[in-house]
């Protein structure tokens, strides 16, 4: 699987530089467009986590900006003019709870209790856009691909509850990952 973006650093409308209508609770809310290409055929469910590893001499530990799991591929829109295999749309994470159900959001870092920022699962069930404080930060997006939904995870699931379903199950069929820079 390969995982790519139309950029390298994230732009302002997905992270720090979002307009006050872009934002939830002050936080960037709009997710932003990737794809997937040489997607194994055989990979019925995708499942990803996107975090900022640069966050732990910050705030003392790696930030998780958005995590989702059991998204069926073959609810997924294919445009046939694209030439990518399969397209995540920009503010597919708003969008995502009404296309696609069964497909569940984890919660991300603004729900730890060391940060203690919200309640409001439009902030800490969706995706959080990266806001470095220091400088600029890597971030990590990882994907994996499954033959079968991953059990027992629901709205709000952290996002070692989906680590652990991985070492568990014996479906992982394919897996890739993409760096991106969010500016300061």
């Amino acid at each position: 699987m390969q995982i790519t973006a139309d950029f390298t650093a994230i732009p302002d409308k997905y992270a720090k530089g979002a307009s006050d209508d872009e934002r939830v609770d002050g936080v960037p809310a709009i997710s932003f467009p990737f794809y997937i290409d040489r997607l194994n055929p055989a990979v019925k469910y995708l499942h990803w986590q996107f975090t900022d590893p640069d966050s732990i001499p910050v705030c003392g530990f790696e930030w998780i900006h958005w995590t989702v799991a059991n998204l069926p591929v073959d609810a997924l829109m294919f445009d046939v003019s694209d030439a990518h295999a399969l397209s995540i749309p920009e503010d597919f994470s708003r969008k995502l709870p009404a296309l696609i159900p069964e497909a569940v959001q984890g919660r991300n870092s603004s729900a730890s209790h060391f940060v203690g920022r919200s309640t409001d699962p439009q902030l800490i069930m969706r995706y959080n856009g990266p806001q470095p404080p220091d400088k600029d930060h890597d971030y990590m997006l990882q994907v994996w691909g499954t033959a079968k939904p991953l059990p027992d995870l629901e709205q709000g699931f952290w996002m070692n509850e989906m680590i652990h379903r991985f070492r568990t199950c014996d479906n992982i069929l394919d897996q890739g990952g993409v760096f991106l820079t969010g500016r300061a």
